[in-house]
């Protein structure tokens, strides 16, 4: 058995924390530094991109603010139901989220789905605060057009946070969130339990906290399986809802991208969408 003198022992412990502190700090400023990179996954487009969709519809570039243009598809079809306001997920961009809410214009709804700053075509400086700005902007945009009564509000992911904001301050129809997160600041510390990310995050979207002023009915789906936003975040966000006018549905084996492949889903859906 080697027998280490204690200095040569405290220079060796001293280094070895001075080396994983350094790698701790570098990877705390990186969450800091990088996390709108690790958050948003945007794909862009050229400007004279021309979508390509199954049903007919509305290319919209609404000035939101004097610093940024959004990029919108607006689904019109003859006598809808209602329309739908889609704030989608974290990545991609309009040629592939239109794709996905022509499901609901299936369903015989209209659908205004908006690409978010530094997505598709859109443009401006993302934060917090003008994601809400440019949901708030796009509402009230339907609003021109369609009763309050007429508008359901849905959110997927990284759009649940939009949604649950927008429904806390109006009075749509219905609420629909796919995969939604009790907090965004809640899904990091769960990845990230040993940084201190309350501190560190710039967008923290607290949906726990806009739930409870929600008024309309709302219907949140998520699976078991999901490895992107954990099943029990969404839980946690169903406990802090208006329990009376929140339906919760399990997914058994459902992950983050795949709910629509269970009969589950549809049930649901089509309830809320009759």
């Amino acid at each position: 058995m080697l027998n280490i003198p204690q200095n040569q022992l405290k220079q060796k412990l001293k280094r070895a924390f001075v080396v994983l502190t350094t790698i701790y700090l570098m990877v705390a400023s990186a969450l800091y530094f990088f996390q709108e990179k690790l958050l948003f996954l945007p794909t862009t487009l050229e400007q004279d991109y021309q979508y390509q969709f199954s049903y007919s519809f509305e290319e919209l570039f609404l000035k939101t603010d004097e610093t940024a243009i959004i990029n919108a598809i607006h689904f019109k079809i003859e006598k809808p139901k209602g329309v739908v306001l889609f704030f989608h997920g974290n990545a991609g961009d309009l040629s592939r989220w239109g794709i996905l809410a022509e499901y609901f214009v299936e369903k015989q709804y209209d659908v205004l789905v908006m690409d978010y700053r530094t997505y598709g075509k859109s443009t401006g400086k993302l934060s917090e605060a003008a994601l809400y700005n440019d949901a708030q902007y796009c509402y009230d945009y339907l609003k021109t057009m369609y009763i309050e009564d007429e508008i359901i509000v849905y959110g997927r992911s990284l759009g649940s946070g939009l949604a649950t904001n927008i429904a806390s301050k109006k009075n749509p129809k219905q609420l629909i969130l796919e995969t939604p997160y009790y907090s965004v600041l809640d899904v990091a510390q769960y990845r990230f339990p040993m940084f201190p990310v309350k501190q560190l995050l710039k967008y923290k979207l607290l949906s726990y906290q806009f739930i409870k002023d929600v008024k309309c009915p709302i219907l949140i789906l998520h699976g078991t399986k999901d490895q992107v936003v954990p099943y029990q975040s969404a839980k946690k966000l169903y406990e802090a809802s208006p329990k009376l006018k929140t339906t919760f549905v399990t997914i058994e084996g459902g992950t983050h991208g795949d709910l629509s492949a269970f009969e589950i889903y549809h049930q649901y859906m089509n309830k809320v969408l009759k």
